[in-house]
């Protein structure tokens, strides 16, 4: 998996969960946004799903 905002490689647990989060938008679909991007933007969800866009 890829995240949505800066293209790097996101890595899973052996559970194949994701190390990173997913975001809905306005209209419900997923975006897949790395543990990296979130700290850069402060865990704020509207300028993360701005930059996905």
């Amino acid at each position: 998996m890829k995240c949505e905002i800066c293209k790097s490689t996101i890595g899973e647990t052996f559970l194949k969960k994701i190390l990173g989060t997913y975001l809905k938008d306005a209209k419900g679909k997923k975006h897949i946004v790395c543990f990296e991007c979130q700290k850069k933007f402060n865990n704020n969800k509207k300028a993360m799903l701005e930059a996905t866009t």
